[in-house]
């Protein structure tokens, strides 16, 4: 698929899950994907959840598109029908992504209702027959993104036992988000938040699966809490710090790749989008599709307010979106 941008990428990094963006519904779209991959080289992104039935039976192009300067990059697919996940995988891997990720963790009620997500941890058998379908159509890796459990099917024995199939279906690589979700009578935004952290039990996990890459989920904010998880674990998964407070990727490549790549001022984030802006207006594109992913960039000091009134009010009443994003990104002069 070719480059969507008249900005030319540097080579990109090898995949490594070291460090990654979570797969964010609304929020990682290929935008958002593209102005991060500004500030780091390294990290792994994820689209957003797509579903096996939105691929194969919507408009295919628009929800696989995406940019070759995004890379590393991995597909998340939502769905539980084997056959459809590795018709999906393949379509994948042809298009140019690094990585197919199967979602067992989402715990919102309308994918339950659909076999997706997190409610697939009752049938570990079920994933390792997706996972297993997925693997013999594509050469890419394919990995697995789940709870520690559900309501109902929450034991360390059965949580052991969900990574044990799936881990002889093939899978190497599996993201730990270390809540349980509880599908009966909290939303996905209270799954996020109400069921405690227990980092504990995902540790154990890496301690009885030695062999197993396992990358740590659920309520990381700093770069100095991934340094104290990279003790434990392979890798760590950032979700909605690094949406909010975007900035926090330009350290990524030095503190947890050990590069000595300059780091980008915000100033210099804001001006590398630019290119990649004027192009989406001249296809039609409207200015916020790009400017709502980087709302967080002015975020913790002076002048914050305004830049964000000028990318997300001001942006709906100029006649002249351009000039008004080179107004936002003076006021990150010298940042």
């Amino acid at each position: 698929m070719p480059s969507e941008s008249t900005a030319t990428p540097s080579t990109p990094a090898p995949l490594s899950r070291r460090f990654s963006v979570a797969p964010m519904m609304d929020w990682t779209d290929r935008h958002c994907r593209y102005f991060l991959r500004q500030l780091s080289r390294h990290a792994l992104l994820y689209t957003e959840m797509v579903t096996t039935g939105a691929i194969l039976h919507g408009d295919t192009a628009r929800f696989l598109r995406h940019s070759a300067a995004e890379y590393p990059l991995a597909l998340q697919l939502g769905g539980s029908v084997p056959a459809d996940l590795a018709a999906c995988a393949k379509l994948a891997e042809a298009a140019g992504y690094n990585e197919v990720n199967l979602n067992v963790g989402c715990p919102s009620d309308r994918v339950q209702n659909n076999m997706i997500g997190a409610c697939l941890m009752a049938h570990p058998a079920l994933v390792a027959d997706c996972v297993k379908a997925m693997q013999d159509a594509v050469s890419i890796p394919v990995t697995v993104k789940h709870r520690i459990g559900i309501d109902g099917r929450d034991s360390y024995d059965e949580l052991c036992d969900f990574i044990g199939q799936v881990r002889d279906a093939g899978c190497r690589s599996f993201t730990v988000h270390a809540r349980i979700a509880i599908l009966s009578g909290l939303s996905p935004k209270e799954n996020r938040e109400i069921p405690p952290l227990r980092y504990d039990i995902a540790a154990q996990v890496k301690q009885d699966f030695p062999d197993l890459e396992i990358i740590l989920n659920g309520g990381i904010k700093t770069l100095e809490a991934c340094e104290e998880h990279l003790q434990t674990f392979d890798g760590v998964m950032l979700g909605r710090e690094a949406y909010h407070n975007p900035y926090l990727l330009a350290q990524v490549d030095n503190r947890l790749f050990g590069t000595d790549t300059p780091v980008l001022s915000r100033f210099e984030a804001m001006q590398s989008m630019r290119d990649y802006i004027a192009q989406h207006l001249d296809e039609g594109g409207s200015l916020h599709h790009v400017t709502r992913h980087m709302l967080g960039l002015a975020q913790g000091f002076k002048g914050a307010r305004r830049f964000r009134q000028l990318l997300s009010v001001d942006i709906h009443k100029t006649d002249d979106p351009l000039a008004l994003f080179d107004q936002a990104a003076d006021l990150l002069q010298g940042h």
